[in-house]
């Protein structure tokens, strides 16, 4: 997009008391349509190539807002010589910075089978911020952070209200397991109960609940976890781990047997070893990884389930009892639930500290230490149910 030389007009237009984001070409035909000044929109990753004519004729543009998108060096100069703001992207940019809407699992794995996961945008996407970490570049840095806010702006709008649970767990946790197949009955338990499963978005026990909330018939998620088994991790080869998830999802989704809306991850390029896993209705990733975990804590308004895991899964507990630590007294607290008593109590004893900072403020009622899943299932449920029974 090129610039040029902007005009001022006589008299400025009013600026507007609040601003619409239109994020798809149906309501850009409305608000063209509608005979409203454009003063104020704000057109987020649109193609504008068919509006040129329609643009180029309106003059009532101060104050809108195009970022990113696609429009002509002639689009581009007419708009910014009536004072509209232009937000250029990077060309050179695996992803695109202003993008409306959550990631799929193809789009970010797009290239994987005919050149492997090094060409696809997944891949190339994290090292695109170690370049940039490693040049300082400020551009760079900032189109990563308007990414971030275009994903939080994504996440609100797929989750929509409704009351979201948090899975936590190591991303070692392998296929064919046990405790693999005990994550994923937990995620479908707690999908089955109404609850959107939000996992970090990566392998292991984060999969294996995506996996289980994903696949919403008891049989065909048996057999997804059979032949999962034949790939047990994504180490060595994220190739092979990967293409063998997305053959089992087309198996699951040709089977009508799947509900994206009650799968999410959110993952984050800070941990560039851990691949997203495919077993997601949508992946909202994240550069930042401080913003993507309080987002995905904040979300699990439902609760918080914490399968084993080591230092990242740790981190998580102690911000998750950091919200409920400082509520208001009388204020409804969402359970915090870990599996695994022994692990949390002598492996790793992150439950005693818990326990204290519970008893300290109260908190008993909400914190949990349980053996199996079925036990965090019920727990979580039984939960949902009261809230649904409450009165509004």
């Amino acid at each position: 997009m090129e610039g040029a030389r902007r005009s001022t007009p006589a008299t400025p237009s009013p600026r507007p008391s609040h601003s619409t984001e239109i994020e798809n070409l149906t309501d850009l035909d409305a608000a063209l349509a509608s005979g409203e000044p454009l003063t104020g929109l704000r057109l987020q990753d649109l193609d504008l190539t068919a509006y040129e004519a329609a643009l180029l004729a309106r003059t009532d543009v101060e104050g809108l807002v195009v970022l990113g998108g696609r429009l002509s060096p002639a689009l581009d100069a007419h708009l910014r010589a009536h004072r509209a703001l232009i937000f250029p992207t990077d060309p050179a940019a695996p992803v695109d910075p202003y993008r409306a809407t959550l990631y799929s699992p193809q789009e970010l794995y797009a290239g994987l089978a005919d050149h492997g996961y090094e060409a696809t945008p997944d891949y190339l996407a994290y090292q695109w911020m170690l370049d940039a970490a490693v040049h300082r570049d400020a551009f760079v840095t900032l189109l990563r952070a308007i990414h971030d806010d275009s994903i939080t702006d994504a996440l609100d709008e797929f989750t929509g209200g409704r009351p979201v649970v948090g899975v936590m767990g190591g991303h070692q946790l392998a296929r064919g397991t046990s405790s693999y197949a005990a994550a994923a009955r937990l995620g479908r338990a707690l999908a089955d109960a109404g609850l959107v499963v939000a996992t970090g978005g990566g392998p292991g026990a984060m999969e294996a609940a995506n996996l289980g909330a994903f696949v919403a018939d008891l049989p065909a998620l048996e057999a997804a976890l059979e032949r999962l088994a034949a790939v047990p991790s994504f180490q060595p080869s994220v190739g092979e781990w990967a293409l063998l998830a997305f053959e089992v999802r087309r198996e699951v989704v040709s089977g009508a047997s799947s509900d994206q809306s009650r799968s999410l991850g959110i993952p984050t390029w800070f941990y560039g070893h851990e691949p997203p896993n495919v077993f997601c209705g949508g992946i909202g990733k994240y550069f930042s990884n401080a913003i993507r975990e309080d987002g995905l804590l904040a979300r699990s308004t439902a609760g918080l389930v914490v399968l084993e895991g080591a230092a990242g899964t740790v981190q998580e507990i102690f911000q998750a009892v950091t919200p409920l630590f400082y509520a208001a007294p009388g204020a409804e607290l969402a359970p915090l639930v870990l599996v695994g008593q022994e692990y949390w109590t002598d492996t790793l004893p992150v439950w005693p500290a818990v326990r204290a900072l519970g008893q300290e403020r109260g908190l008993g009622t909400v914190l949990h230490l349980v053996d199996t899943i079925e036990e965090a299932a019920a727990i979580l449920t039984d939960h949902r149910a009261g809230a649904t029974r409450a009165p509004r």
